[in-house]
């Protein structure tokens, strides 16, 4: 996709839910290898405690497919649990397999109907493919068992911001920041939910502090040139963008800045998240 493939340095900035890396460090287990022997003696099953154990082991150390595969059978040994499919779905969506992972909540939520992480990790995955209409009902839940939820406030404010709703959005940023002060992901959701607003003084002056630090991530400083670059200030826009892209890329992207700033702010809000999708799903693939 030529598009996509011009301006995913830029949107790098805007996955929000974006997947963490793992170190490629393939680690095997095979629960019927460890059905506890006992001197010698007769195979016991393995339970419970002892597979969600494996399981995390396996996670840890980059085995995600055989992460799944543990956290699926320790659910089959306990039929009420709704931990061991949570984390699989939380697995599953870190390899991409956000379909997948979608079932996996799902299914924690037949067994837990008001489980907070099942409830957090469907609208999660929901938002992840730019569908916040089917994340309100697991946020809406959520809401009102754990309101003081700094986290699950800023994945309302998410799924408001994608639905146009960005006063809302702000408010939730806002109202978590005061729950969890100078949270970086909040403050880059906030600085992003103002810019799309067109707030531009603002939304710099909120992730200037975490972009410029040395603690800074290539997220929250590809994000501030992104916002340079929305308020026509190109050559702060390039000085930032030059901390991580190559000479060719800034090229692009100080063009793709501009093409947005002729863009209506209804059309320059729908582009600017269309590709923020694409790269959380081209990212999680």
């Amino acid at each position: 996709m030529k598009r996509f493939a011009a301006t995913a340095s830029i949107l790098f900035a805007l996955g929000s839910f974006g997947l963490a890396g793992c170190e490629d460090i393939p680690w095997h287990v095979d629960p019927l290898s460890v059905n506890g022997r006992d001197g010698g003696g007769p195979l016991q099953p393995v339970g419970y405690p002892t597979l969600m154990r494996l399981a995390a082991a396996a996670h840890a150390g980059g085995d995600f497919a055989n992460a799944v595969g543990v956290y699926r059978r320790a659910a089959e040994v306990d039929p009420s649990a709704a931990a061991p499919l949570v984390a699989a779905g939380n697995t599953l969506a870190e390899m991409g397999k956000i379909d997948e992972a979608i079932v996996a909540y799902n299914s924690a939520l037949a067994r837990n109907a008001r489980d907070p992480e099942a409830l957090r990790g469907l609208a999660r995955a929901y938002l992840m493919t730019g569908k916040p209409e089917l994340a309100g009902q697991s946020l809406s839940v959520a809401f009102k068992d754990t309101p003081d939820d700094a986290k699950l406030l800023q994945l309302i404010g998410v799924a408001d911001d994608f639905a146009g709703q960005h006063e809302e959005a702000q408010a939730r940023y806002r109202r978590g920041l005061e729950l969890l002060p100078r949270d970086p992901a909040l403050s880059l959701d906030l600085a992003l939910s103002l810019a799309l607003t067109g707030n531009y003084p603002e939304a710099i002056g909120v992730l200037r502090p975490f972009a410029t630090a040395p603690t800074s991530t290539p997220r929250e400083r590809l994000t501030l040139a992104l916002i340079y670059g929305l308020q026509g200030d190109t050559k702060l826009a390039e000085k930032m963008a030059r901390l991580d892209l190559d000479a060719q890329a800034v090229r692009q992207n100080l063009a793709y800045y501009e093409s947005l700033r002729r863009l209506t702010p209804e059309a320059r809000q729908r582009a600017i998240q269309s590709l923020s999708t694409e790269t959380r799903q081209a990212g999680a693939s």
